[in-house]
């Protein structure tokens, strides 16, 4: 496994840490580096074996970052960043969790108030002690309060952005075991919940200690926190791995068991009852002839348990997607054979929301449509960031600069392979305007409009907002619809309904935004758009070339929310979008 992310987030610490303390500059060089060293394609790890030289070929990462990441490889431990912790004992991650809550304002209740932890800063709030302290009031102090429990609840659960990586590389050792014959992951990360409290870890075997010592002697564990003759369960990146192995004639009904949900998985024993069946994680047995059903759990005739497709068959049931086993309809669509054809990875063209260095992007246009083209699309879009609210640091295209990139882009559509369309991503107002030129925006191909900024209006006055973004005539996307941060920031909260209502009658497409920071929208709401008519593009919002693979989350979080590809506008021929887009 690359410790890539372990090392990058310790880059990141220290960009806050130097922040709090007033350090101005420095902390973006820190950022910049932990973001490519997360990124980078080869392990750290082996880098830093070969050098501080070889290190620097990050893109970002020069001679004192280099030092620091062989130092680490080398003693365990950053010396400066020791020194930091030493001198402003903070809970950093913590504290910045809460939204509204920067690594300055971090600095500044330390130095006024001495808050070192998420308690004390919410101790201090509740006692009115923030809002005496310079700069803040009793509205921050109000925001600060309501936030920090929206941060408690957080911390329980991990982002699936974060966790999916760290099982895929479980499921590589496991699977490379002779021992196991299956491996899967189980639970809320098998179902692409957007956060997972753990990763839930299924392995079929007739030699279960030697799959339990190869899982606990994976050099990503960090803790062991227990080991079993079947179970163990281990701490890696933060996120606690749960293991089971089950014999081979077992696993199916144990998979289908474990990946839940307890609602889904309570309707289908309802069904067996019905039928004089007994369902449960060691397969379905025939209890018609059984006095009594409950004197076991392996009691009658086992009849299903090897495969998972053996136990809904024993329902007289289709496999239902895992995706979708979330009890809101879909055992009686099963029953009915309505279950939707669900969206593929394989049914995406192309990619709709991008950005590349013109504005907060990484790379060039050439860069990013050379990824996409990677990729097999037969279509791409630039949509770079236009300035508005919400956008800082001169981060936007102003509208002489869109007409500017729309005749290098004509260059780069030249010696494309795909369709190279140039858009913009513009930014909605706190009334729902669009601040970009109406003649500017109807000369683009793709208007993606999101909102950046007034992400705590009322519930009325956010739907009404984005309703009248939609309303817009050159709008084609409305981005990211909430703006949420998932673990970070709640976003809007809107009458889903009523937008997608909007968007239908518009010909405006409800984006999923596939970031896994943001799955926005997510599985429950984009049902919802769609039984109300709207379409939905899957998009990346991909700031790198490798953050283009987000789609994979955005093509689950899809089928999570019943897309099928007549659904979603980028898995359609070109000549269809085009006649979609305003």
């Amino acid at each position: 496994m690359s410790r890539n992310a372990e090392v990058a987030a310790l880059f990141e610490e220290f960009a806050d840490r130097l922040e709090a303390d007033g350090v101005e500059y420095k902390p973006n060089v820190y950022r910049r580096a932990a973001d490519n060293i997360r990124a980078h394609g080869r392990p750290i790890e082996g880098l830093a074996a070969e050098g501080k030289e070889t290190v620097e070929e990050i893109d970002g990462v020069g001679d004192a970052i280099s030092s620091k990441v062989v130092e680490y490889f080398e003693t365990g431990e950053i010396a400066e960043l020791v020194e930091l912790r030493d001198e402003m004992p903070v809970d950093i991650q913590a504290l910045t969790g809460v939204e509204g809550v920067g690594p300055k304002t971090v600095g500044t209740l330390y130095e006024t108030l001495g808050i070192t932890t998420l308690d004390e800063l919410e101790a201090a709030a509740e006692a009115g002690e923030i809002r005496e302290v310079k700069g803040f009031g009793p509205k921050t102090e109000e925001n600060i309060l309501s936030n920090v429990a929206f941060a408690r609840r957080a911390q329980e659960r991990a982002r699936l952005g974060d966790a999916r990586p760290l099982a895929d590389d479980v499921l590589e050792l496991l699977r490379g075991e002779a021992a196991a014959s299956q491996v899967e992951v189980a639970g809320s990360i098998r179902r692409w919940r957007d956060t997972i409290g753990d990763v839930d870890v299924l392995v079929a075997s007739d030699d279960a200690d030697a799959v339990v010592e190869a899982f606990t002697g994976w050099d990503g564990v960090s803790t062991v926190i227990e080991s079993g003759p079947e179970k163990a369960s281990v701490r890696a990146n933060g996120v606690r791995i749960d293991l089971r192995v089950v014999v081979p004639s077992e696993y199916g009904a144990a998979l289908q068991y474990f990946t839940g949900s307890k609602n889904h998985n309570l309707k289908l024993r309802n069904v067996a009852i019905r039928r004089d069946l007994k369902m449960n994680e060691y397969g379905v047995f025939d209890v018609s002839d059984v006095d009594d059903p409950d004197a076991g759990q392996r009691v009658g005739e086992r009849v299903a348990g090897e495969t998972e497709e053996s136990m809904y068959a024993a329902l007289d049931l289709p496999l239902v997607p895992p995706e979708l086993r979330e009890d809101t309809g879909e055992v009686e669509a099963a029953s009915e054979g309505d279950l939707p054809e669900l969206l593929e990875s394989g049914d995406v063209r192309g990619d709709l929301h991008t950005h590349t260095n013109w504005s907060d992007g990484r790379n060039s246009p050439e860069e990013m449509v050379a990824a996409a083209e990677a990729r097999g699309y037969d279509y791409y879009a630039v949509t770079d960031h236009a300035t508005g609210p919400g956008m800082v640091g001169g981060v936007g295209l102003d509208d002489d600069e869109l007409r500017e990139q729309m005749d290098a882009l004509r260059e780069v559509a030249a010696d494309a392979e795909l369709e190279l369309l140039h858009g913009v991503e513009a930014n909605i107002g706190a009334e729902g305007d669009i601040p970009t030129s109406d003649d500017v925006l109807a000369e683009l191909d793709v208007v993606v409009a999101s909102p950046h900024a007034a992400l705590d209006q009322d519930p009325d006055a956010a739907t009404d907002r984005l309703v009248r973004a939609v309303e817009h005539p050159a709008v084609d996307i409305l981005g990211h619809p909430t703006g949420r941060l998932i673990n970070d920031r709640a976003g809007l909260d809107i009458d889903v309904r009523r937008v997608a209502e909007a968007a239908a009658e518009h010909d405006v497409a409800l984006e999923i935004n596939s970031d896994p920071a943001r799955l926005d929208l997510h599985g429950g709401p984009a049902k919802t758009a769609v039984e109300a008519g709207a379409a939905i593009a899957v998009d990346t919002d991909a700031h790198r070339p490798d953050t283009l693979g987000y789609v994979r989350y955005g093509v689950h979080t899809a089928r999570r929310g019943w897309c099928e590809p007549a659904d979603v506008v980028n898995a359609w021929a070109l000549s269809d979008l085009r006649s979609f887009l305003h």
